[in-house]
Parts: C-alpha cells; sequence; structure tokens
C-alpha cells in the first residue's frame, strides 16, 4: 500500500471520530475561523478569481469565498467531509465545485488557479517528501503571479497549550511535546483521543525555507491566534466588545513579528509564483 493511501486512511479514521464541522463553531475554532477569514482577504481579488481549496474540510471557507463571487474548488481526502460539503453545497445560490483528492495529486491542468490555499496538507503529511509534493503541486496549477497561502501548526503549539492547561505533568502529554520540541513529528497519545491524529509541526523558518526551495517568492509569514490568546481570559475577553477590540489590535500590530511567532499556535505563509 503506498503512503498515500496509508496517510489518507489515518487522517478518515481520525475525523470519522471528530467533527471538523463544529470545530470551528464553538470555543477558539470561532475565532480561529473569522481570523482566517481576515488572512485570506489580504489576498483576494476584487474581481472573480479561480481558487482552489485544498484540505477544505466539509467546505465552510469555500462557501464563503463562493458567496464572494469566486470560482472555488475544495479539493478533500476524507468521505465524511465530502458528504458535508456536499449538502452544505445544494443550499447554495452559487455552488462551489467538490473533488474528492488529496494535495499531492491536484486533479487540474497547469497554470489554472489564481489562489491556491493549503489547509491541512503541510500539517496532515509528516514526511517532507510528501510535503514537497503538495507544495509542488500548488505551484503546477497556479497561474503566473498567483498566491500560495499556506497554514501551519507552530512546533509551540502542545507545549504552550500545556503549559496554560497543566497538561504538561502529564507524561505522555510531555512526552509528545518533547517529539514535536525537537523533530516536528506528532503523534497522538493514546490516552489523548481527541488531540490530533498523526501531524508534522513546523518551526517558522522551517516551514519558510520549505516553500522558497520551489523557487517562489516571500511574501510575508503571519501568526493567526498569534499572542492574544495567552490571555488568561481569552474567550471572555473576545466576547467583551473593549477587550476584543484590544487583542485585535494585538494582534495586528504583532501578526508579523518573526520573535513571537512561535507563540501563535497557527501560522500562514504567503508566496507567489513569479516565474
Amino acid at each position: 500500500m503506498s503512503s498515500k493511501n496509508i496517510i489518507s486512511r489515518n487522517i478518515e479514521i481520525f475525523y470519522n471520530k471528530a467533527s471538523e464541522e463544529t470545530r470551528l463553531n464553538k470555543g477558539m475554532g470561532i475565532f480561529e475561523f473569522e481570523r482566517i477569514k481576515s488572512l485570506i482577504e489580504k489576498y483576494l481579488q476584487k474581481n472573480s478569481s479561480k481558487i482552489i481549496d485544498v484540505g477544505g474540510g466539509t467546505g465552510k471557507y469555500s462557501e464563503w469565498l463562493s458567496k464572494k463571487g469566486h470560482e472555488v474548488h475544495l479539493v478533500e481526502p476524507v468521505s465524511k467531509h465530502i458528504n458535508i460539503a456536499q449538502d452544505r453545497n445544494r443550499k447554495l445560490k452559487k455552488k462551489f465545485h467538490i473533488h474528492q483528492g488529496e494535495s499531492r495529486n491536484l486533479p487540474f491542468p497547469n497554470n489554472y488557479a489564481d489562489l491556491v490555499i493549503l489547509h491541512g496538507p503541510l500539517y496532515h503529511l509528516q514526511n517532507e517528501n510528501d510535503r514537497y509534493l503538495a507544495i509542488s503541486e500548488a505551484k503546477r496549477v497556479l497561474k503566473k503571479h498567483g498566491i500560495i497561502l499556506g497554514f501551519a501548526i507552530n512546533y509551540t503549539a502542545s507545549t504552550l497549550a500545556g503549559l496554560l492547561n497543566g497538561l504538561i505533568h502529564r507524561e505522555t502529554f510531555f512526552e509528545m511535546c518533547k517529539e514535536e520540541l525537537t523533530t516536528g513529528i506528532h503523534h497522538q497519545p493514546v490516552d489523548f483521543p481527541w488531540i490530533l491524529a498523526e501531524a508534522y509541526y513546523h518551526k517558522p523558518k522551517q516551514l519558510e525555507d520549505e516553500f522558497l526551495d520551489h523557487d517562489l517568492y516571500y511574501l510575508n509569514i503571519y501568526a493567526v491566534e498569534g499572542i492574544a490568546w495567552l490571555d488568561k481570559n481569552y474567550f471572555s475577553s473576545m466576547l467583551d466588545e473593549k477587550k476584543s477590540k484590544t487583542l485585535a489590535e494585538l494582534i495586528e500590530i504583532t501578526e508579523n513579528d518573526k520573535y513571537l511567532l512561535s507563540f501563535s499556535p497557527h501560522m500562514m505563509i504567503a508566496m507567489q509564483k513569479r516565474e
């Protein structure tokens, strides 16, 4: 069995137990959804463009982009997510296109899209060669001057969360953190079934280097949550009008600060195809 099939099977098992559809509707997911939309908007064309949403889950971002007038193609490997995306699409006046597939073999011709969003591949592919293929495919289907937006999990994410909630003192959790900090490899501890399945957690500079290896032009790198989530009353603060403005301003003035980037659980890199 190929590595592609093995990885797809592991992802399928995890997401069949978890709910990606509801994740963005509760807790930190609510703020993550709005923040990621604001980051994507920095690179959206005003006129209609072709967008490929790779690993876009159940299609929440594809729906949003389609409603903004873009031609959107969702590429997703998980059957459960495809079914939910199809249900979502039926209710839309302007529909998006749905493809069951994965990042290393995109079903599009060369120079096809204006924007490619890599939502899950960079952290669901543990093997560096697999991530290389995913970025190569994104570049291949991109038009000249097109943009790739790649989302990654920071190598410090679990450790920071564990320090804040006390889980760092659980042996299996700490072992997981040590592996992430030293190798980037993430394995789900058996006694934490709700934690993300097998993944790869990037160091910021490494994320940048993986894209530069493809002769793509570096535009910027952004903290998604930034350091604002370290507010000990983060959830209540985000629901308070005045406090949420303070945190939003904090995120804005630090989002590109590479010295603070490792304090953000997620990050987004923006690259351009210029050849």
